[in-house]
Parts: C-alpha cells; sequence; structure tokens
C-alpha cells in the first residue's frame, strides 16, 4: 500500500441519514433497488434469536445449490456482497501481486485489493485477478456471456471475479453462475433485486478450494438469522423477478425517451439504472435535485464529474425526477 492507507469508497445509499437530517421527504434515485420486489414471506420470529446460526448455512447453500444447480461445497455466503469482496481479496491477493479494474466500476474492487497489499496493475502488467461488474455499475453496460468465458480462458493463471449484483434484474442468460471454472469467481447478491439492503446478504460461487479459503476468512456467524431466514424465502420466490425485468426495461424506455429531450447523453443501459452525462459539472446540480426532493448518485467517485447515476422506479416517481431535472435545467 506504499505506505499510504487508503481512503474508504463513498457510496450511495445515504436516504436514511438525508432523510434524519433534513426531515424532509426525499425519493432516492441513487439507491439502485428493485422496485417491482415479488412478494416475499421470510419467518422473523424471535424465537430464532435465542441460538447461534449454522455457521455452514447448510440450509441455505442447499437452496441455493438447488436454485443454481451448483454443490453447497462450491457456494459462500457472506454479509452482504462487500464482505465477500474482502474476503475474496484476501484468500487471493497479497502485497505485491497486481489486479486489473477497467473503470469507472465499483469502487470497492480496487479498496479490497489494496487493503490485501496488492495494487492496480500496469498496461501490459501480469494481473493476478481481474474484477468484472456486468452489468457494470455505473454504465448499466452489459457483456454477454461468451466474453466473460473468453476472460476466464485468459486467466488460467490467476482469477476472473465477475459481480453479478444485478444481473437478475438485467438478463440472466448472460450469467456464469453456472460454469465450473477453477478461475472463475461470480459474486451475487439479494440486496438490488430484492430491494433489501438493511438485509445485508451476499453470495458467490468458485471452485471447492477458493470457496474453503472464502469460507475459513470469513468471520463466523457473519450471516444473521433474520439474513438468513429473508434469503431462504426471496430464494423460494426467485422466479417473481421475471416480472421485475420486464417492468424495469418499459420504464427504462419510457424515462429514456423522456430524458432525452434535455442536453445530456445517456449510453445505452441494460440495467435497472442509466448514466447521464452533462456538459458541465454535476455537483450543483445534485443540490438542486436534492432541494427538489430527489437524491441521485453524484459520480464524481467515479471520476466522472459530468454525470449522475439514476436508478429506475415506478412511473410516478420518474415522472416526478422528470419534472424536478426540467426545472433544474432551466
Amino acid at each position: 500500500m506504499n505506505g499510504t492507507f487508503p481512503e474508504k469508497v463513498v457510496h450511495g445509499g445515504k436516504i436514511k441519514q438525508i432523510r434524519e437530517d433534513t426531515g424532509r421527504s426525499v425519493i432516492d434515485f441513487s439507491a439502485n433497488l428493485n422496485p417491482f420486489v415479488p412478494p416475499v414471506a421470510p419467518d422473523f420470529s424471535l424465537d430464532l434469536l435465542g441460538n447461534y446460526p449454522d455457521d455452514r448455512y447448510m440450509s441455505l447453500k442447499e437452496t441455493i445449490s438447488a436454485r443454481f444447480n451448483r454443490p453447497v461445497d462450491e457456494i459462500a455466503v457472506g454479509n452482504g456482497s462487500i464482505e465477500l469482496i474482502r474476503v475474496f481479496c484476501l484468500a487471493t491477493l497479497s502485497p505485491g501481486k497486481r489486479v486489473r479494474i477497467v473503470n469507472p466500476t465499483f469502487g470497492e474492487y480496487e479498496l479490497s485489493a489494496r487493503l490485501a497489499g496488492a495494487l492496480p496493475a500496469s498496461p501490459g502488467e501480469r494481473a493476478q485477478v481481474r474484477f468484472i461488474c456486468n452489468p457494470n455499475n455505473p454504465t448499466g453496460a452489459l457483456l454477454p456471456r461468451k466474453d466473460i468465458l473468453d476472460m476466464a480462458d485468459w486467466c488460467s493463471s490467476g482469477h476472473l471475479f465477475v459481480d453479478e449484483a444485478f444481473i437478475e434484474l438485467s438478463d440472466p442468460a448472460q450469467s456464469v453462475a453456472d460454469v465450473h471454472d477453477p478461475a472463475l469467481f461470480v459474486l451475487r447478491s439479494l440486496t438490488k433485486c430484492f430491494s433489501v439492503p438493511g438485509i445485508r446478504f451476499g453470495y458467490a460461487f468458485g471452485d471447492s478450494d477458493l470457496i474453503r479459503k472464502v469460507e475459513t476468512i470469513r468471520p463466523p456467524w457473519s450471516v444473521n438469522t433474520f439474513a438468513e431466514q429473508y434469503a431462504l424465502a426471496a430464494f423460494r420466490t426467485f422466479d417473481g423477478l421475471e416480472a421485475s425485468r420486464r417492468k424495469i426495461a418499459r420504464e427504462r424506455e419510457w424515462l429514456v425517451r423522456e430524458l432525452s429531450r434535455f442536453s445530456l447523453t445517456i449510453p445505452p443501459s441494460a440495467a435497472n439504472f442509466i448514466l447521464l452525462t452533462f456538459p458541465f459539472d454535476v455537483g450543483p446540480l445534485c443540490t438542486r435535485l436534492l432541494e427538489g426532493g430527489v437524491l441521485v448518485r453524484d459520480c464524481h467517485s467515479f471520476g466522472l464529474p459530468d454525470s449522475i447515476r439514476i436508478a429506475i422506479r415506478t412511473r410516478d416517481e420518474n415522472r416526478m425526477l422528470v419534472e424536478v431535472l426540467e426545472r433544474c435545467l432551466r
């Protein structure tokens, strides 16, 4: 880490803090959550709190195994996807190793690598791990499955880390979660597709030897009982996400069409969010939008000072966003 301890990564998800600090009603377009969640009925009985979770999470892994057709010894679970990113880096990297990250993308990959002592690779330099977010955050670009598998072929002496946090709200047919390859580690989360950032539950697929290391490094009982119960219920309703994808695609098309009236550019997105790029620094615009009751994701932390990211929400909320943005741009 060259003697300098890295700074924390800036994230969205500030809505609770903003509402508590201001007492105002604000619509959160900064967090990319599913606005059309299928019904989930978890068992949140307080009686469950009287025992430690099974740290093997066997029932949970068997449920995931049945859904994704992967053996339980190729499945890891964790307290949100970020815990699994950190643990993966500790399991695969060490001081002096290099990682390849194509920006703009999720900042936790680089931070977790640096915390493990690794550094970003220079052009032409060999990397121990290559990180891919698919679809990518913040652009929404989705790589086809074939392209990901081609990358895995090039990572035979290292690892390809594929973050599929948004793929269930995009196109699951492009997922590589079913692929058995020692070079491949695939990260998933319930946060986005079931709109439950407060639960903190992530899971991953990989070679059994790597999964064993990940599960050893993961702190004991890091998935709490309520998160486990919610996850068990959510996996039983996974098929309902097909309707979510259809509704999100319809709203995305409508929103892109409405926003195209303004002086901005919108790269094609296959995800439940879109990136808006303006011909100016967006800092003041984000402030004005918040004053108008809309919280967006300022993309300065992605290295995109001229861009904001907005989640796809319901039609009424999307219409409000357009109206507030129009007033702010006058």
